[in-house]
């Protein structure tokens, strides 16, 4: 930016995680922010730690499903700053368990949230950066937008479609050259979105190894402000993933359903929850989850090993049936 106002950053899902790290790795920068999620009490949390840097916050309650609640939202941040510079749209929850073991409902409202609430969030601030002239739209969306994930499925659904729609949707800004929409895609990160989750397998949920700091999500969203591009990838198992996905989607599933299995199969029991699909978890603001100990560090790098065996693998099929075809 040529000039030196204060900017201005909205961030959904800002009351713990990626999005809390994010809040607060703006504000360190002198950024004005307005910071929107279900939990009021856990968004002043983080409203304070940012207002501690010197810098404005407008907390702003709001579930992003809910397309007239977004719409306010992004009222209220015009409002409040005159402009809005950044929109981070971070939202996103899930839950584990085979399909047919999750409520109904509960796939609802994942899809809701996941997809429907990123694309009331666009739905909002385009117009607004249309009319300035320029805006950043950053969506958080995952490996998961590469792969699929057999006991996650609606947590599939809704990344393949985000990353469909952002996709989609940068074309016809193209006549907004100053109008930008990224994706960031990390690989599993150490966040309590995992404790937060919706369980149903009947086992303890964890996350597969290496984890990503949250801090290191954020500042790659917070370079995109000065920097925008199309799509950062974050952490090897991401690069991987893609590429195995590419080369063979059904094998690449398959192996997942496979570590998946065997994981439950070991871990310990625990009981059915929904976690925080259909509400805030109420267990305060925090951007770490804590699982990112020594041995789940070596453990993580006998994950990554097997994604890229995977990935070479399906490589060497690729090519073998290329072959193939040529003499045939």
């Amino acid at each position: 930016m040529a000039d030196n106002r204060t900017r201005t950053a909205v961030i959904t899902g800002a009351s713990s995680g990626i999005g809390q790290a994010t809040a607060e790795a703006f504000a360190a920068r002198g950024w004005n922010l307005i910071l929107a999620a279900r939990s009021r009490d856990d968004l002043e949390t983080v409203a304070s730690a940012c207002r501690a840097a010197g810098v404005q916050v407008l907390v702003v309650p709001t579930d992003v499903g809910d397309a007239t609640a977004v719409q306010a939202l992004a009222a209220a941040a015009q409002s409040f700053a005159g402009r809005i510079d950044l929109w981070f749209s971070n939202v996103g929850v899930g839950a584990v368990g085979r399909f047919l073991d999750v409520p109904i409902e509960t796939h609802d409202r994942i899809i809701r949230s996941n997809l429907i609430g990123h694309m009331n969030d666009a739905h909002a601030v385009l117009p607004i950066f249309i009319g300035q002239g320029e805006g950043v739209l950053v969506n958080m969306i995952s490996v998961g937008g590469f792969t699929a994930a057999p006991f996650a499925t609606s947590y599939s659904a809704s990344k393949f479609g985000l990353r469909g729609f952002t996709e989609a949707l940068r074309p016809e800004l193209a006549e907004h050259p100053r109008v930008h929409v990224c994706d960031v895609y990390p690989s599993f990160v150490d966040t309590p979105a995992i404790r937060h989750a919706g369980n149903y397998t009947g086992k303890a949920l964890s996350a597969p190894p290496p984890l990503l700091d949250p801090r290191t999500v954020a500042e790659a969203v917070v370079r995109l402000a000065d920097h925008p591009r199309p799509s950062v990838i974050l952490g090897t198992a991401t690069w991987a993933a893609r590429l195995g996905h590419a080369l063979s989607p059904a094998l690449n599933a398959n192996a997942i359903r496979l570590v998946f299995e065997r994981y439950f199969a070991a871990a310990a029991s625990a009981p059915a929850t929904d976690g925080n699909v259909m509400a805030p978890p109420g267990d305060g603001a925090h951007i770490d989850g804590g699982l990112r100990t020594p041995p789940a560090r070596r453990a993580g790098l006998a994950a990554a090993a097997l994604v890229a065996s995977l990935a070479a693998g399906g490589l060497f099929l690729a090519v073998r049936r290329q072959r193939s075809r040529r003499e045939d």
